[in-house]
């Protein structure tokens, strides 16, 4: 059986999941963040993934359904979508882009979602924010304890409507963007929109199969 053209990468999965899953403390310029700038969206996304890992009520699915749909309403799903298939976006129709938007979103939340069983109690510390190009803000944190311990977390923010939400990750300085953006152009370049579509449908599918 031929190996399926979208990998996750192992290690930059583990990374990102202990940084979402992870205690915060104070860092270096954490207490000069405002409950609505970027920092302080950074800080309450952990507090409330905490408060659902440490609720012994919940099953793991359960757990997994609620981490989820902290993750939807603090990521900017529409950007993130754009920005990995960069040009390509523009060859999408608009019922594609729903399409393409929709199955990356389940696609993320399946390939990060298993290893929400796995936290460790680690923490993350918030050590400040970067100034980034369009207006963007990155928050600079570090994870402490756990197999990642000092492992680089940035979260790359972007305003709009007066609401900061998460574009983009950066584990160690690998983007998370740009890690898709190359699997998903080999997709594209030999099967367009359509080939990418079916391939995240396929992955989606035989997760969920896997699943039950």
């Amino acid at each position: 059986m031929s190996r399926s053209p979208i990998r996750p990468l192992a290690a930059a999965v583990a990374a990102l999941a202990a940084a979402l899953l992870a205690t915060p403390i104070a860092g270096q310029g954490a207490a000069q963040a405002t409950r609505s700038g970027p920092m302080a969206v950074i800080s309450d996304t952990v507090d409330e993934v905490l408060a659902v890992l440490n609720d012994a009520s919940l099953s793991s699915q359960e757990r997994r359904s609620r981490i989820e749909k902290i993750a939807y309403r603090r990521f900017d799903f529409v950007t993130t979508s754009r920005l990995v298939v960069a040009s390509y976006w523009k060859r999408f129709s608009a019922a594609q882009q729903e399409d393409l938007v929709r199955e990356f979103k389940a696609f993320l939340a399946r390939t990060y979602g298993d290893r929400i069983d796995r936290y460790n109690q680690e923490q993350i510390e918030i050590v400040g924010e970067r100034q980034e190009p369009r207006g963007d803000v990155s928050v600079l944190t570090r994870i402490v304890g756990g197999e990642y311990d000092a492992a680089e977390v940035d979260y790359r923010l972007r305003g709009k409507d007066g609401q900061w939400r998460i574009i983009d990750v950066k584990i160690e300085g690998i983007s998370l963007v740009l890690n898709y953006r190359d699997q998903f152009k080999a997709v594209l370049s030999r099967g367009g929109p359509d080939g990418l579509l079916e391939a995240l449908r396929k992955k989606n599918v035989d997760a969920t199969a896997n699943q039950s």
